[in-house]
């Protein structure tokens, strides 16, 4: 004998009558259906789940790399068809300036429901301190700071790593943003010789099927007169610092959430800019034997297509793949 609410007690499982075909339901079909979880709209099940921010800008003239984008992942997260849940990919940040060798910008916030990895933490540009974020930026070159602090606001498990430290004022090279397994190595050096920090290693994950490494830390830069050694990015999409004065910093990898590469400090020339942070990713997966997305927002780029519903079925065995890869809006499964 199974109780139902408003006093409705039954002693055979959920079914549904020719008037509920029709989309009519009895009060005692409604509670059956209702318990059996068969209601339309009531429907519930899990997914699976990766969220990357948006990457750190590095910063400019002698600046730090930026901080790789925060990383979460999970499995079993609940979902009810018929509910919006809202999604965001996340910028990566932008660049410092060579000239007035300027901190980059944090990236900014990737969203899932009531999951949200925080954009990675600005590189600082000659000498300034690095910023916090999902993983922290590394500081300017002669800055004699610790680098930005990771894991900013704190989410467990963590969603990255702090960036590197400079200790000393003078012929110091800037220090790596920090990556999603790894801190930011610290700058190093001496006179015409700068050593600058290679971002933090990222972490791989196989979500989609394949395994890509997400959310590395930006390399920290040097001046480049002598023979210096720029910082180099960190696997999963860091940029590397520039060199000598031939380049802005590299950017981080677009959807992989990598901390741009430091801008040089080439007095007494000109310095140069940082690169950009990468942008973040979303990516939902749950078993092919469910339907696939009611809809996608028209803001979103989801499979290649704006508010495109049709699912990946090729990637991942078994398995329907949604990738986000640009803007933000509500989904319905």
């Amino acid at each position: 004998m199974t109780s139902f609410k408003g006093s409705i007690r039954s002693a055979t499982a959920a079914t549904s009558s020719t008037t509920a075909a029709l989309g009519k339901w009895t009060l005692t079909e409604h509670m059956q259906a209702r318990q059996a979880a068969a209601w339309p709209g009531y429907a519930t099940g899990t997914i699976d789940y990766l969220v990357v921010a948006g990457g750190g800008g590095g910063g400019g003239g002698g600046g730090g790399g930026g901080g790789a984008a925060g990383f979460r992942t999970a499995t079993g997260f609940s979902v009810t068809a018929g509910t919006a849940y809202t999604v965001t990919v996340g910028g990566g940040g932008s660049a410092g300036a060579g000239t007035g060798r300027t901190s980059g910008t944090k990236g900014s916030d990737s969203v899932f429901s009531t999951i949200t990895s925080t954009g990675g933490g600005y590189g600082g540009g000659y000498p300034l301190q690095g910023g916090s974020g999902g993983s922290g930026g590394g500081s300017g070159k002669d800055s004699n700071v610790a680098g930005g602090a990771g894991n900013t606001p704190s989410t467990s498990p963590s969603q990255g790593n702090s960036g590197g430290s400079v200790s000393g004022a003078s012929n110091i090279g800037a220090s790596g943003g920090g990556g999603a397994t790894a801190v930011g190595s610290n700058g190093g050096g001496g006179p015409a010789a700068e050593v600058g920090g290679n971002g933090g290693a990222g972490t791989a994950s196989s979500i989609n099927g394949s395994s890509v490494t997400y959310s590395g830390g930006g390399g920290g830069a040097v001046n480049s007169i002598g023979a210096p050694t720029p910082g180099l990015g960190g696997a999963g999409g860091g940029g590397n610092a520039s060199v000598n004065g031939s380049a802005a910093g590299s950017p981080g990898t677009t959807n992989l959430g990598g901390g741009g590469g430091g801008g040089d400090y080439n007095s007494p020339g000109a310095a140069q800019n940082g690169g950009a942070g990468g942008s973040g990713v979303v990516i939902l997966v749950y078993p092919s034997s469910f339907s696939d997305l009611a809809s996608v927002g028209a803001g979103l780029t989801c499979n290649g297509s704006a508010g495109n519903t049709v699912s990946d079925t090729a990637s991942r065995s078994g398995y329907k793949v949604y990738k986000f890869t640009a803007g933000t809006g509500t989904i319905t499964f």
